[in-house]
């Protein structure tokens, strides 16, 4: 890691160099945190195949809204790595990077002439993280998936109901691809730090998404019994966890999960009396959900806000995405930005959720074009112009 640059101004990342190669979500979310902490990082897409997120959800102005979610405060340049000059740029991008991400099948990169086991006895400082749906082996490792396929078989799928349905985000994807590979790799650079080795990181999609069950797995391991769907502690059985429907037809989560913060709930809403009335026991558990969901359907949104701002009571509104954009807490927290894109006016961005008080986040760069510093990198790695201007000619980039 190069240390010529002010750690604190910069993020915590600093001096930290990432060669990008994965696309869509998991990957490029990783690296936008890498970036925001400051890290240097070159976004690589094939010059007439860009990341797929660049088509999808398009604004009003024409703005690739996903791409712009996933690919802030990054450089971009394209390499077809198909042709031995690319790989040959590749090896020079290389040579002072920390990490290389990549989110191929296992053997993408085997099958282009860079995998693992040739660019460690080239760079044997690099630290590569490869994320896949179920990681390099195992009898699925040749499978192809998506989130809904890794969820349903790490078990999580089975836990949304009966039937199991969607959840309709990418928990998979994000939870086990993108936080658990960021974890990792920031790992592999401390151990770096200590050894001067690099190492491989091989991020399963479906083996992250197993610890969500860390809980359920308790219940199997001391009942030899699998959580039912839709009936167990945490996925509905009990009325003071749970999801229940307002007058207007919206929801509410009512959190309360301790006896203290539902005792709490149960005075601000008028019902004190519940649970000395009605025990909180298996036969009587049908009995104080329905109450509950009798109170629900009574009351409004409007009726219910002094429970909502009670601090203790764990009564929440379920918020839709635009309520969320506009939520005061998400806004006093830089959780919402609205930035003015030079090309596409207003544009909408979630903040990082680190929050460090020596190295705040720094919204450096907005997300590249396709391809938008491949001349300058370039020339930074030491190719006159005439060089450049025939890689574009036969190709390469």
């Amino acid at each position: 890691m190069s240390q010529n640059q002010n750690q604190s101004s910069k993020g915590p990342l600093a001096g930290v160099k990432v060669v990008d190669l994965s696309l869509l979500l998991p990957g490029p979310l990783c690296s936008q945190h890498l970036a925001d902490m400051g890290a240097e990082v070159i976004k690589i897409e094939n010059p007439r195949a860009y990341d797929g997120s660049r088509a999808m959800f398009k604004g009003k102005t024409g703005y690739p809204a996903l791409y712009m979610m996933l690919n802030r405060n990054k450089k971009a340049i394209t390499l077809n790595l198909k042709r031995d000059q690319a790989k040959e740029i590749l090896f020079k991008l290389l040579e002072d990077a920390d990490i290389l991400l990549e989110g191929f099948r296992p053997d993408g990169m085997d099958k282009m002439g860079i995998g693992y086991d040739v660019l460690k006895e080239k760079f044997p400082r690099l630290i590569y993280c490869g994320i896949s749906g179920y990681g390099i082996s195992g009898k699925y490792v040749d499978f192809a998936g998506h989130d809904l396929n890794y969820l349903a078989i790490s078990g999580v799928l089975d836990q949304t109901g009966n039937p199991p349905r969607p959840a309709g985000f990418q928990l998979a994807d994000v939870g086990g691809g993108t936080l658990t590979a960021l974890s990792a790799i920031l790992a592999a650079l401390y151990f770096r730090e200590k050894t001067g080795k690099g190492q491989r990181i091989d991020i399963s999609m479906t083996d992250a998404s197993l610890q969500f069950l860390s809980l359920y797995g308790g219940i199997l391991s001391s009942s030899e019994k699998s959580p039912e769907a839709g009936n167990d502690i945490l996925s509905g059985k009990l009325p003071n966890y749970n999801v229940y429907e307002t007058k207007e037809g919206r929801y509410v989560a009512l959190g309360a999960l301790e006896d203290m913060f539902f005792q709490t709930f149960l005075r601000a809403a008028g019902m004190d009396n519940l649970t000395k009335d009605h025990p909180m026991n298996e036969e009587n558990i049908p009995l104080i959900k329905q109450k509950l969901t009798d109170y629900f359907k009574s009351k409004t949104y409007s009726d219910l806000q002094p429970i909502f701002d009670n601090t203790d009571a764990c009564l929440s509104p379920i918020l839709n995405m635009k309520e969320v954009s506009e939520d005061p807490h998400m806004k006093e927290r830089g959780m919402v930005i609205e930035r003015n894109h030079p090309k596409y006016g207003p544009i909408l961005q979630f903040g990082s959720p680190f929050h460090f008080s020596e190295t705040p986040f720094v919204y450096r760069n907005d997300p590249p074009e396709h391809g938008e510093h491949t001349d300058e990198i370039l020339g930074g790695l030491g190719f006159s112009k005439d060089k450049i201007a025939e890689f574009k000619k036969d190709r390469v980039i």
